[in-house]
């Protein structure tokens, strides 16, 4: 069966920071994903990772722990400290990959480092295209994804399929050229709404999304990553994994 997750943050950060992640899972379980991605960003203060842990086992959910962090600094130094420190928590909640984003790579950075550093990390580390202007181009991560495959690493992806708009990418080229790399996508839609882009549900009768997901391995893992809105919440959770599922 496809492997579908829930972004906790498709619930909205304001419900998430107030019931945290722990209220998600049943609901997550119940409306037949098969985990849930934790948004350290969405945390309200400490947190107990090995409880959440503990509740995802329960109910038979794996979980993929995403930073609002960047592995080159503006420095372009590999940001180690940061890092590690992601590691850990995910490493504490059991995630299956680590998701960051690429930040201020270039030919100077210190891509060595990050290598051996990786190369004994518990948890496998993802690169997700995000919206800012050092992480979300396509020239920097084929740059890097090409350096990494050089020296011997396979480095995987989050494609996410939105997140390319707020750079002028088009998806149809950052899927055809990343293929390979990727492991993990983030499904959502994007509208201009009066000069500013936000992510909208994607809908069943929409060809171009799917045509994205086409170009990766049957069965790619994906995530729910627009906005889940509704008065039942599972209901409205299962019907897109449903969907998402299907493809």
């Amino acid at each position: 069966m496809t492997p579908v997750l829930v972004a906790a943050s498709a619930y909205g950060a304001e419900l998430v920071r107030r019931v945290g992640h722990a209220d998600l899972v049943p609901m997550v379980a119940d409306a037949g994903a098969a985990g849930l991605e934790i948004r350290r960003e969405l945390f309200d203060g400490a947190q107990d990772l090995t409880a959440l842990r503990a509740l995802l086992e329960q109910r038979k959910l794996f979980s993929v722990y995403s930073a609002p962090i960047e592995l080159f600094a503006a420095d372009g130094k590999f940001d180690r400290a940061q890092v590690a420190q992601a590691m850990g928590e995910a490493e504490e909640v059991g995630a299956r990959y680590l998701k960051v984003s690429l930040g201020h790579f270039s030919a100077a950075s210190d891509l060595p480092n990050l290598l051996r550093y990786l190369s004994q990390a518990p948890v496998e580390v993802l690169l997700e295209n995000d919206q800012t202007p050092q992480g979300g181009k396509l020239e920097p991560i084929v740059s890097f994804l090409s350096l990494c495959t050089g020296n011997g690493v396979s480095f995987g992806m989050t494609f996410d399929m939105g997140n390319w708009r707020w750079n002028g990418v088009d998806p149809e080229l950052a899927a055809r050229t990343l293929a390979p790399h990727i492991r993990y996508v983030h499904c959502k839609g994007v509208r201009d709404d009066h000069g500013k882009l936000k992510a909208v549900p994607l809908q069943a009768q929409d060809s171009e999304w799917q045509q994205l997901i086409a170009h990766f391995p049957k069965g790619i893992m994906r995530a729910i990553e627009f906005p889940l809105v509704g008065s039942d919440l599972e209901e409205v959770t299962r019907r897109y994994v449903a969907m998402l599922a299907a493809v």
